[in-house]
């Protein structure tokens, strides 16, 4: 049975992406010293696409130059992964956790990742999935949900996964999401054919979710250990006041 781990969580509301990406960095330092617990960052970025570091520029489908006319931001990043879209109504998780104090290599934790998606989309009646060779993410049927991009350096994570909930999907159209051709995105909104907002609800669902996964065994399309246990520590929310000196959000 794993030791019961606590995860602090940081709920910073709307962040713009080039702020959220220093305070990783400050945070995976912090991390790697011991200097702070494993940490959660749980926000949302105004509208922004993203290329991690193989730069495959030939998947945004517009000329940066046009970026402004949307409203959308471009920058580049050091994590896995291809082109994708941050943007309101997403839930975005950026995990800065030591994988080595959790005992867990990389591609166990991304697939705990995925599964916190499944299971977040199985809340509102959807099936998701993970995608087939090649397909990262989390998917409904043909159709796109969850994308994910990580970055691990000296054993501690930082990026993570974003969820679609009820972004503008129209901004999907201008790029070629994760790299992966003739596939659509969809949206917790779309896939329950409901009006209803859900960023009320989610974010913290999310969050018991990823924590949840984090303590136990269990992968995506796997049996549960049976030596898991549901009590495997808790959530510390970290008050506002608490956040770094001349740290500001959007919203």
């Amino acid at each position: 049975m794993r030791v019961p781990r606590n995860l602090q969580v940081w709920k910073l509301g709307t962040v713009n992406y080039l702020d959220a990406l220093k305070l990783q960095e400050k945070l995976v330092s912090d991390r790697k010293i011991q200097k702070i617990p494993d940490t959660l960052l749980s926000l949302q970025h105004p509208p922004t696409y993203t290329l991690g570091k193989r730069r495959t520029d030939h998947n945004l489908l517009i000329p940066e130059s046009e970026l402004k006319k949307i409203g959308a931001e471009l920058h580049y990043t050091e994590r896995g992964g291809d082109i994708t879209f941050h943007g309101p109504h997403q839930a975005i998780l950026y995990p800065i956790i030591s994988l080595r104090d959790i005992g867990i290599g990389a591609r166990n934790y991304v697939e705990k990742l995925e599964l916190t998606m499944i299971e977040l989309a199985s809340l509102y009646g959807v099936k998701a999935c993970v995608g087939q060779k090649g397909e990262t993410g989390v998917w409904v049927g043909q159709r796109k949900i969850g994308a994910i991009g990580v970055r691990i350096q000296y054993g501690i994570t930082s990026h993570g996964l974003a969820f679609n909930t009820d972004p503008d999907l129209n901004y999907f159209k201008h790029i070629v999401p994760c790299g992966i051709a003739d596939k659509e995105v969809t949206s917790l909104r779309r896939e329950t054919g409901t009006v209803r907002i859900f960023s009320s609800c989610e974010p913290l669902n999310i969050q018991r979710k990823l924590h949840q996964n984090l303590c136990s065994n269990r992968l995506a399309g796997k049996q549960e250990d049976e030596n898991h246990s549901k009590s495997s520590g808790c959530l510390l929310y970290l008050d506002s006041g608490s956040f770094p000196h001349g740290f500001t959000t959007v919203s």
